[in-house]
């Protein structure tokens, strides 16, 4: 039998075949389907690419809401517990290069404590304020280091401080904080409570201060009691040079209290004022008592304790005695 083209399209038109699906832009011409396929390559990120999962997770909305969650802990007044530890986790994440450099291990773990404690009581301030301590201290420790270790009276590993020094240098402020969080009744007394915490950390950086550019630039050291020339590093010796830059390192730290609303500006001069009372106080000590016979006991960091409570303590009573406020 032979088979016509007429034949074969209507055994094709009658075949039980389900209909063709009609594709996309399958009107358009072969022109505009290449055009078409080029301007959407412009509106993808590229040519093949697929965010992963895990992006896409964190992007967008999410991403901004993270952050805006991260702020809000920064932001929490009055701090709590877990915004202070979190807010301190952060910070010592990001700074932990510096921290490294001025503080041993154990040293780093008790300052995140003292971290915790002083953003829980006195919030970003309060941290604040100790972190200017902190890079002051370390910097002035650091200088011509050489040279000290040379002479022997440089700080051990190269200057990174121990937990001793951490807990010597922030005992009294630490009190403060502990009861202004449990244990302050009135305003007055919760300022008097930031004023010690404040006066506290001058004394402690003006006696670094001191001592250190002293022990790298003073060109005489005296000793406190009897005025006799010492060699540079002696317990209770004083020199000009190192004097007047502790004075300084007070008046900045001080500032910087009332830059941050801590203390008010003739707060700052008490704070001054106790911190040069409270070192002389502990140089005397350091010539007469500390490591001599019967008071080996009386180490640099207990001697450290005594000289920043003698200091928070004086510029409480100076400001009671200066204004009288009932508490």
């Amino acid at each position: 039998m032979a088979w016509s083209c007429s034949s074969w399209s209507s055994l094709l038109i009658r075949s039980p075949t389900p209909p063709l699906t009609r594709l996309p832009h399958s009107h358009l011409s072969l022109k505009q389907l290449f055009e078409l396929r080029h301007s959407n390559s412009k509106r993808r990120p590229g040519r093949g690419y697929k965010m992963s999962p895990a992006i896409s997770a964190i992007s967008g909305p999410q991403l901004g809401s993270g952050f805006q969650e991260l702020v809000s802990v920064f932001q929490t007044s009055p701090p709590t517990w877990k915004s202070s530890l979190l807010c301190n986790l952060v910070i010592f994440t990001l700074g932990s290069p510096l921290l490294v450099a001025g503080l041993s291990v154990p040293g780093i773990a008790s300052a995140f404590l003292l971290g915790t404690l002083t953003w829980r009581s006195f919030g970003s301030s309060g941290f604040l304020l100790v972190a200017a301590y902190f890079v002051i201290g370390t910097a002035v420790t650091k200088v011509k280091m050489a040279q000290k270790e040379a002479q022997g009276v440089a700080e051990k590993r190269k200057g990174r401080r121990g937990p001793g020094s951490v807990i010597g240098s922030s005992a009294a402020g630490c009190v403060c904080a502990v009861v202004s969080i449990y244990g302050a009744p009135t305003e007055t007394v919760s300022h008097l409570l930031k004023l010690g915490f404040v006066a506290s950390f001058c004394t402690k950086l003006s006696d670094t201060v001191s001592s250190e550019i002293g022990k790298a630039y003073g060109k005489i050291t005296y000793l406190v009691t009897t005025l006799k020339v010492v060699p540079r590093g002696t317990e209770g010796a004083v020199s000009l040079e190192g004097t007047l830059a502790g004075l300084v390192a007070a008046s900045l730290l001080a500032y910087v209290g009332c830059y941050l609303n801590m203390i008010k500006p003739p707060e700052a001069v008490v704070c001054i004022l106790a911190s040069q009372i409270a070192n002389f106080g502990e140089s005397i000590i350091g010539a007469t008592l500390q490591e001599k016979d019967g008071f080996q006991w009386l180490n640099n960091d207990l001697v450290n304790v005594i000289n920043i409570s003698v200091g928070s303590i004086i510029s409480i009573v100076i400001q009671q005695l200066l204004h009288g406020t009932n508490l």
